[in-house]
């Protein structure tokens, strides 16, 4: 018999730790019939005991058990304990990609990273911020910018994404300038080629959207920029995109002329959030430029955008991501795909901070959000973003929701900020510190097992069906999250596992992270 269980601490609000149950019971606990040469962990506890010799006896008694292999790399190996790498810096030639909205340079770029990274729809307009990817080609390594459709004389929010491609053009060393060649050569083109000129720096004319031969004679009326050949290519079926990358690389820089160092190693931190409650402003107050767009239109950020920033001396990669939207407002478009987006960002984080708007009701959707970040093993800060437009009224409500909806993540770090003014900004970095110490950090096996002894001996599990669940070993198998692995002869009660997780937080903090526990129920040997 083999059952596996695994128990993400914190995996809704209604779970409450069931304590009342346990102490209860326990008062009331019977001794259990108990064979010769069983070892009851609970039994005759004395402080006196080192927790190796605790560990020797209680890892002797689990060998009168029926254990699989995967048990056995378990107990002999103390688990896999990841580390954090001390950064180093490099700064890779940089490729931006521009053009007029609608002409393929999200697909372009799709087709070049080899994957679908960036969002595409047939809508113009899909892009708003400069997003990098880190490319390879040949064996050469460089910095794909990816932009927003540029036009001139835009208002409002196109004004915002045609700045953002601006200054990608500035910050870049080659560039590749895609124009529609089903359309052919515009005004809009006229003024970008004008622009480019302006840079001095080394444009290759793209074509795009020439899907076979037939389509080639079209490509002739571009030579009318005067940019020179014009690169026939196909985003959609990659035609032509392997001859045109080895072009480019040929005028790429062996290192960035303008773009800065990157450190490679700095800890990941992804904003999360419901639309609008201002992850863009955090980062762009973070980094100290307009470095995404901010608008007050919600759903403004599509594809999550890095960027390294320095907040009090520490030097952090902030990864600004779509907000989250009620499942009703994602079946279909570029929401939909800037949500898996989202979702893969924060699977490449460490931390994450979900940003909570204090002058709205703490939501369903907040709810779903943390829960998401629970799920996915991360470490967790709660950030109460535009707090300097709380008043005295909303602060009491405030504190009842965080009473009530919030308790099960009570230990997650509360920081109480203002992304558009910068106030408390800094506070940000104890509290990540704390919660990436706390997903980075492992308790010893004797150290473990010698808890779980006293544990059992104070407040055994309750009796079910007349046979009461024995705790055998313990062990901490990984970090990020620390994720422990309990033997027992019998099923732990969920509000038991609950109550287990809360007193290691009691003896150990975990401030800041989840904690997961894993069951292996295990029979007894039958003796013949």
């Amino acid at each position: 018999m083999s059952t596996e269980n695994t128990t993400p601490e914190g995996a809704g609000a209604a779970e409450a730790i069931d304590e009342v149950e346990v102490i209860d019971v326990a008062a009331g606990y019977s001794e259990p019939e108990v064979e010769d040469g069983d070892i009851i962990v609970g039994e005759g506890f004395d402080e006196a005991v080192t927790d190796e010799e605790r560990l020797r006896a209680m890892r002797s008694n689990l060998d009168a058990f029926d254990l699989e292999d995967e048990d056995l790399v378990i107990l002999g190996d103390d688990g896999e304990f990841l580390g954090f790498a001390e950064p180093s810096s490099e700064a890779l030639p940089v490729v931006a990609i521009v053009g007029r909205p609608n002409v393929g340079k999200s697909a372009l770029v799709n087709r070049i990273l080899g994957r679908r990274e960036a969002v595409v729809e047939d809508v113009p307009g899909v892009t708003r911020d400069r997003v990098s990817y880190p490319a390879e080609w040949g064996g050469t390594r460089f910095s794909l910018v990816d932009t927003g459709g540029w036009e001139p004389d835009a208002r409002g929010i196109d004004a915002s994404v045609a700045l953002q491609a601006e200054v990608a053009i500035e910050l870049c060393d080659v560039v590749m300038f895609v124009v529609d060649s089903r359309v052919g050569p515009t005004a809009t083109d006229e003024r970008v080629v004008q622009m480019l000129r302006r840079t001095n720096k080394p444009v290759f004319l793209v074509a795009n959207k020439v899907d076979d031969a037939v389509l080639e004679p079209e490509v002739a009326q571009l030579w009318s920029l005067g940019l020179g050949t014009p690169h026939a290519v196909s985003a959609l079926h990659g035609r032509g995109v392997a001859d045109l990358l080895d072009l480019v690389l040929e005028a790429l820089p062996d290192e960035s002329a303008v773009a800065q160092p990157k450190l490679l190693g700095p800890r990941r931190v992804a904003i999360l959030g419901r639309p609008n409650v201002g992850k863009s402003s955090l980062l762009n107050k973070a980094a100290g430029e307009e470095r995404v767009v901010v608008n007050d239109l919600a759903g403004t950020t599509r594809d999550p955008v890095d960027e390294q920033v320095e907040i009090a001396g520490r030097v952090w990669t902030f990864v600004d991501t779509a907000g989250i939207r009620r499942r009703v407002h994602m079946q279909k478009g570029a929401d939909f795909y800037a949500s898996l987006r989202t979702t893969a960002a924060l699977e490449k984080a460490e931390v994450a901070v979900v940003l909570l708007d204090v002058t709205e009701p703490i939501s369903d959707q907040d709810l779903r959000i943390i829960d998401l970040v629970l799920e996915s093993g991360r470490a967790l800060v709660l950030a109460f973003n535009k707090w300097d437009l709380l008043d005295d009224d909303r602060r009491r409500y405030l504190e009842r929701e965080i009473e009530q909806d919030l308790a099960h993540v009570a230990w997650a770090p509360r920081v109480n900020i203002s992304a558009r003014t910068g106030r408390h900004l800094e506070k940000l970095v104890p509290a990540l510190e704390t919660a990436l110490d706390s997903w980075d950090s492992r308790i010893p096996t004797g150290k473990f097992n010698g808890f779980v002894a006293e544990l059992v001996q104070e407040y055994p599990h309750p009796l079910r069906g007349g046979k009461q669940p024995r705790i055998l070993f313990g062990t901490q198998v990984q970090n990020r999250p620390p994720t422990f692995v309990l033997f027992t002869s019998g099923f732990l009660d969920p509000g038991y596992r609950r109550f287990i997780t809360r007193r290691l937080r009691e003896n150990y903090g975990f401030e800041g992270t989840p904690i997961q526990i894993n069951m292996r129920i295990r029979e007894k040997r039958q003796r013949r």
